[in-house]
């Protein structure tokens, strides 16, 4: 898990926005800095130590970070990517939403020249981290004008997910994990697909079209299928370029 840790934080440390990869290299920082890797890691590894949720938070920022603008599986990571120098909470609008069906989580996806083979996969980094009510809430409430409760939802867990989101909630940090091995980097998200367990509406929509719905049952039923998917979908999405800059001190522009 560290090690996935580490490598997201790396292209965190080398991000941009969003078109074609421009040069990337594996060896970017070989002269200028050849321990960047291991001093990465070491960083946070520690972070980790301290607070479990580090691996989700990393993972959600790459992810919003890739899409905006620009224990587990290890890769190498390419390297050199420029950073932007804008930074517009308007632009989060482009981020799919818990609440999309399969055709927008389609079209969000292929905007940026991933497929539905990386919708799938990357969706499975909902294997860790957690959820406000906020995201899921549509599910359990109010669903439509024939259900109160998502239909495609398993009965048990959604009466979970009321008990721990009732409607004058009060609580400013109420949710629920993504799934219950959520510290842990494991295919356990299709499996609870499978079981109508799963959070948000996108999830379960990968059930609704053929292709992403083979792929569910496919990293279901092996750990191995579902890294292998995870890491070349990871890296496709990481070579999303277009920055400006390579910071020297990455709090700041240069």
């Amino acid at each position: 898990m560290a090690l996935l840790i580490a490598v997201l934080t790396l292209v965190l440390l080398v991000s941009a926005s969003t078109s074609p990869a421009i040069a990337l290299s594996l060896n970017h920082y070989e002269k200028t800095c050849p321990d960047v890797e291991s001093i990465v890691a070491k960083a946070v590894e520690r972070a980790t130590m301290k607070d479990k949720t580090v691996p989700a938070a990393l993972l959600r920022m790459h992810f919003h970070d890739c899409f905006i603008r620009s224990g587990g599986p290890t890769w190498e990571v390419p390297k050199g990517r420029k950073d932007g120098r804008t930074s517009k909470a308007s632009e989060t609008i482009q981020l799919p939403a818990p609440t999309f069906n399969i055709s927008q989580l389609q079209q969000s996806f292929s905007q940026r020249g991933l497929s539905m083979d990386d919708l799938v996969a990357l969706s499975g980094g909902h294997t860790i981290g957690f959820s406000h009510c906020s995201s899921f809430q549509n599910r359990i409430r109010n669903f439509n004008a024939t259900h109160d409760i998502d239909p495609t939802m398993h009965p048990s867990f959604a009466a979970s997910l009321r008990n721990v989101c009732p409607i004058k909630n009060k609580a400013k940090n109420a949710g629920a994990t993504m799934d219950p091995s959520s510290t842990a980097f494991d295919n356990t998200y299709f499996k609870l697909i499978l079981q109508g367990k799963t959070l948000f509406s996108s999830d379960q929509a990968l059930l609704t079209n053929p292709k992403t719905k083979g792929l569910v049952y496919k990293f279901a039923s092996s750990k191995q299928s579902f890294e292998k998917a995870f890491v070349n979908s990871m890296i496709k999405m990481s070579s999303l370029n277009g920055g400006q800059e390579i910071r020297k001190d990455c709090r700041v522009v240069n």
